[in-house]
């Protein structure tokens, strides 16, 4: 339980938000329909009112399901909904090279701001917080390149700071497990292709279908490798979920499945720069 002076900082930290946002005039939000983003609409929406925009890149490389629930919380929240959408994937980040994530945001990023544009908006903002300062993140270059603003990261907003304030603002996305496009799950150096990213958004939809909630599924080539939560582990020692999951996964193209021993953690595909391989 936080201390009265804890309390008294994270409102500090939410006033310093909405005067960030209010000072722009106008803005549009780059809503993913996640924790962040989602978050910062509604603040943007109770700084600005009419005057913020949420826009969304609809690719392959981000489910459905996802797109479908951005759809949802911006109805809730009364923030107009720009949706663009890009049915390729460009060659530079389907090669994926380490730099993925740069090359990504370059193009998403740009599409924003060129749709913010021609609304009249010059101020385009991101959901990413303090706390993503702490993983390797190329995609905070391309940000800046682009002068991108982070208002979360400026009025000093962590994860958990995000996470109570929206649950204060009966926020239905306070509890939201953490998630990353589908591409995060393949290894760099692995070409990123539509079928791959098929065989991975099912795999995923039927974990969640089963109950779990923060889970990856690793595209290994013809491999799937599963993570869960470290408290979601116990619940695969269990034939039935075992055998039903095997079977579902190696449907969707998988010729084995594996699963990670030690669970999910943020950022593993980064593994690789901690312990290069020679």
């Amino acid at each position: 339980m936080l201390s009265a002076n804890e309390e008294t900082k994270r409102e500090e930290h939410y006033q310093r938000l909405l005067q960030i946002l209010s000072a722009a005039g106008s803005g549009a939000v780059a809503f993913s329909g996640g924790v962040d983003s989602s978050f910062l609409c509604h603040a943007a929406v109770s700084a600005l009112g009419p005057r913020a925009i949420a826009i969304t890149i609809v690719s392959p490389m981000l489910p459905k399901s996802e797109i479908q629930g951005a759809q949802a919380i911006a109805g809730q929240l009364g923030i107009e909904h720009v949706l663009i959408e890009e049915s390729e994937i460009p060659d530079e980040v389907a090669a994926n090279p380490k730099e993925r994530c740069y090359f990504c945001k370059k193009l998403e990023f740009g599409s924003i701001r060129a749709a913010a544009a021609a609304r009249g908006i010059s101020t385009v903002w991101d959901g990413s917080n303090l706390d993503d300062l702490g993983d390797y993140r190329p995609g905070l270059h391309a940000l800046e390149e682009l002068h991108i603003q982070s208002p979360l990261r400026e009025a000093g907003l962590t994860k958990a700071d995000i996470r109570a304030l929206s649950r204060r603002f009966a926020l239905p996305t306070w509890d939201k497990p953490a998630f990353a496009c589908l591409a995060s799950r393949i290894p760099y150096g692995e070409r990123i292709d539509p079928v791959k990213l098929a065989r991975i958004e099912h795999a995923e939809d039927t974990l969640r279908t089963w109950g779990f909630r923060q889970f990856r599924v690793r595209c290994h080539g013809q491999i799937a490798r599963i993570e869960v939560a470290p408290e979601e582990r116990r619940r695969f020692f269990d034939e039935e979920v075992l055998d039903a999951l095997a079977k579902a996964i190696k449907s969707y193209g998988f010729l084995y499945v594996a699963f990670e021993l030690e669970g999910y953690a943020m950022g593993n595909m980064n593994r690789v720069f901690q312990h290069p391989q020679g």
